[in-house]
C-alpha cells in the first residue's frame, strides 16, 4: 500500500510551485514591457502567460500538495477541512504557508536574474487605493468560491483549467489585477518592474485579501450549505494522495 506523501516534500513542492508562479508572473511582465510599450498589451501578454503557467503548475504538483501556492487557499480548505476532514491540518498548513512566502520571494529573485534585473530592488509601483484593494476582495473571494465550490458539486478536476481561467479573466475585470494571493504580493516587492507592488501597499493588499477570504468562505456556506462530515468529498485543490510514493 502506497503511503502518504511526506509533509517536508509537499512543503517543497508549495515553495517550488509558488516560485515557479512568482517567476512567470513577474517574468512575463518583463519580457513584456521589452517587446512593448502599449500597456494594454503587457497586460495581455502578462495574463496569458499567468494563465498558462497556472495550469500547468496545477495539473503537474496537484496530485503531491494539492497546488495551493497561496495562503488564501491554504486558510480556506484548513478550515473548511476542520469539519468535513478533507483539508490540510493545522501542521500542514503552518508548513505550507512560509514555504509559499519564501517561494514567491525566490521566484521574483529568480525572474529578475534572468532578464539582467537588480537580483532584489524594492518595488516603487505605488497601489494604494480603496478601488484597486476593492479589486483584491472580488479576486480572492471568487477564488476560493471557485476552488471551494469545485469540489462541493464534485467538479474537482476541472479545478488546472476552471483556475488558471479564473485569474486570466480576474486581471482584467478586476482594478487591481487580481493579485489574489497573500505570498504572491510580498514576493512581487521584491521586484521593481511591470508586475511589482511598493511595500507600502502590500498590507492594505493583503487585508483586502483576507476580507475576500472570509467573503468567499461566507458564499460557499450559503450557495452550497455546510457539508456533513461523512459525506464530504475531496477539495478542489486536496492532494490525490494515493497516486503518490513516499521516500520517508
Amino acid at each position: 500500500m502506497m503511503q502518504p506523501v511526506p509533509l517536508a516534500r509537499r512543503a517543497a513542492v508549495e515553495f517550488t510551485g509558488t516560485a515557479a508562479l512568482v517567476a512567470v508572473v513577474v517574468g512575463s511582465g518583463i519580457q513584456a514591457t521589452k517587446l512593448s510599450q502599449d500597456v494594454g498589451v503587457q497586460l495581455l501578454a502578462n495574463s496569458l502567460a499567468t494563465v498558462f503557467g497556472l495550469g500547468v503548475l496545477i495539473t503537474l504538483l496537484g496530485p503531491v500538495s494539492g497546488a495551493h501556492f497561496n495562503p488564501a487557499v491554504t486558510l480556506a480548505t484548513w478550515w473548511t477541512g476542520r469539519r468535513t476532514g478533507d483539508g490540510p491540518t493545522l501542521r500542514e498548513a503552518v508548513a505550507y504557508v512560509p514555504a509559499q512566502v519564501m517561494g514567491a520571494i525566490g521566484g521574483a529573485v529568480l525572474a529578475d536574474a534572468m532578464f539582467g534585473e537588480p537580483l532584489m530592488r524594492w518595488s516603487t509601483h505605488d497601489r494604494s487605493a480603496p478601488h484597486l484593494w476593492l479589486g483584491e476582495i472580488v479576486a480572492t473571494a471568487g477564488l476560493v468560491l471557485l476552488i471551494l465550490g469545485l469540489g462541493r458539486i464534485g467538479r474537482a478536476h476541472l479545478a488546472p483549467v476552471a483556475v488558471a481561467s479564473y485569474i486570466g479573466a480576474a486581471y482584467w475585470f478586476t482594478s487591481s489585477t487580481s493579485f489574489a494571493n497573500p505570498a504572491v504580493t510580498i514576493g512581487r516587492t521584491f521586484t521593481d518592474t511591470f508586475a511589482g507592488i511598493a511595500p507600502a501597499s502590500v498590507l492594505p493588499f493583503i487585508a483586502a485579501q483576507l476580507t475576500g477570504l472570509a467573503i468567499g468562505l461566507t458564499l460557499v456556506t450559503v450557495l452550497f450549505g455546510r457539508p456533513a462530515p461523512a459525506a464530504a468529498g475531496m477539495t478542489a485543490l486536496q492532494p490525490d494522495y494515493p497516486l503518490a510514493t513516499s521516500d520517508r
